[in-house]
C-alpha cells in the first residue's frame, strides 16, 4: 500500500531563486518557510522521506503565501510558471518519490489564469491546481474568478484550497495586527470554512457540475460545527432584516445546503489531532478524506507531522479498507494516478 501525501509543500530551487529576486528579504510567512531546510534542500527532503520507507511518496505543491501577496499580475504568472515547470521536472526525475504535483493559480492575473491552469494540467501533467482562500482580500466567488471554476470542473481535476491570512488581519477592530499568531491558529480554519461557505451559497457547485475541492487541515471548522452549518443555517435569513436570504440564497440552491459541504474533500493534516481526523471522516465520509502531513511545517522541520499522522492513522479504530482508502485509494481515484 502506498502512502500518498497529497498536501505538503516545497520551494524548488528555480522557484526559490525567483522568489528571493522578487521579495528580497523574507519576513513573516516567507521567513518561516525559508528557515526549514526540507523546503528548499532536496537532499534533506529525501533524507526525511527515507525515514518512512519506499511506500511513502509526495504530491508536491508550492508553500504559502499566495503569489499575488508579493507579486503583481505579470510576475505572479512568471512565478506560477517557474513553480510548475520545476515541480514537473522533479516528478519526471523522481517519479517514485513524487508521482504528481499541483500548480498554483496566479489569481491576480485573470487574463492568464485559465491558460496557466490549462498549461500546467494539459501540457505538464499537473494533477490539480492550488488556490488560496482569498485573493489579496477578495473572496474567490467573485464573477472575475468564475472562468477558473468553469475550467477546473471541465478538466476533471481538483482544486486544492489553502488558507491565507496574515498578521495584518487584526483580531479586534481597535487593533492593527493579530497578536500571538491568532491569525494562524484560529484564523486559518476560519478562512477555509468561510471560503467553503461562499462557494456553496454563491452556487458554484450548481453552476459548474463536477467541481472538486480539497480542503486543507481536515476541512477547517466545518466538521466540528455540523449543527450550526446544517440546522443552524436552515434558518438563514431569520437574523437578517435588509435582505431575504431564504428566497435569494437558500431556495435557489438545487439541493439542501449541507449536501454541498459534504462534497468537499479533506486531508489529514491536523497537527496530530486524532479527533480532527475522526470528525473529518464522519462528516465527509471515508471516501473523501486523503492522507496529508503538511510537511515540512512542524517542530522537527519535516518528519514530525508525517510520523504523527501515520501513527494516528495506523492506530485508529478503522478497518484496513478504510485505512487503504485514506492512504492510497482516494488519492489514486481523485488525482488519476497510475502507481
Amino acid at each position: 500500500m502506498k502512502k500518498i501525501d497529497v498536501f505538503n509543500h516545497i520551494w524548488p530551487e528555480p522557484f526559490f531563486k525567483a522568489l528571493i529576486d522578487t521579495i528580497g528579504t523574507m519576513s513573516d510567512m516567507t521567513r518561516r518557510s525559508g528557515m526549514v531546510p526540507m523546503m528548499t534542500d532536496l537532499d534533506r527532503r529525501f533524507e526525511v522521506m527515507d525515514m518512512f520507507g519506499d511506500d511513502y511518496c509526495q504530491i508536491l505543491s508550492l508553500a504559502s503565501p499566495p503569489l499575488e501577496k508579493f507579486a503583481g499580475p505579470e510576475r505572479a504568472l512568471e512565478l506560477s510558471r517557474i513553480g510548475s515547470d520545476s515541480m514537473a521536472e522533479l516528478c519526471q526525475k523522481y517519479p517514485d518519490r513524487f508521482p504528481g504535483f499541483i500548480g498554483t493559480v496566479p489569481m491576480n492575473n485573470p487574463d492568464a489564469m485559465v491558460e496557466e491552469c490549462r498549461r500546467a494540467i494539459e501540457d505538464l501533467g499537473a494533477v490539480g491546481m492550488q488556490i488560496f482562500t482569498n485573493v489579496n482580500g477578495k473572496p474567490v466567488d467573485l464573477p472575475e474568478f468564475e472562468p477558473l471554476f468553469e475550467y477546473m470542473a471541465g478538466s476533471g481535476k481538483a482544486l486544492w484550497l489553502h488558507p491565507a491570512r496574515g498578521q495584518d488581519f487584526a483580531d479586534y477592530k481597535t487593533e492593527t495586527r493579530s497578536e500571538y499568531e491568532i491569525y494562524w491558529t484560529f484564523g486559518w480554519p476560519y478562512e477555509t470554512s468561510a471560503t467553503m461557505a461562499r462557494m456553496v451559497f454563491s452556487r458554484l457547485f450548481d453552476k459548474y457540475k463536477g467541481l472538486k475541492v480539497i480542503t486543507h487541515h481536515g476541512g477547517g471548522m466545518i466538521p466540528f460545527f455540523e449543527g450550526r452549518v446544517g440546522p443552524g443555517w436552515d434558518q438563514m435569513g431569520a437574523r437578517t432584516s435588509d435582505r431575504d436570504l431564504k428566497a435569494d440564497v437558500l431556495d435557489k440552491l438545487e439541493r439542501p445546503h449541507l449536501e454541498y459541504f459534504r462534497e468537499f474533500y479533506a486531508d489529514t493534516a491536523t497537527f496530530g489531532s486524532r479527533k480532527a481526523i475522526e470528525h473529518a471522516m464522519e462528516f465527509f465520509t471515508e471516501d473523501r478524506v486523503l492522507f496529508a502531513s503538511d510537511a515540512p511545517f512542524d517542530p522537527e522541520g519535516g518528519p514530525f507531522y508525517i510520523r504523527e499522522t501515520m501513527k494516528l492513522l495506523d492506530t485508529m479504530d478503522i478497518t484496513d479498507e478504510q485505512r487503504r482508502k485514506i492512504y492510497q485509494d482516494n488519492a489514486v481515484k481523485l488525482l488519476g494516478l497510475t502507481l
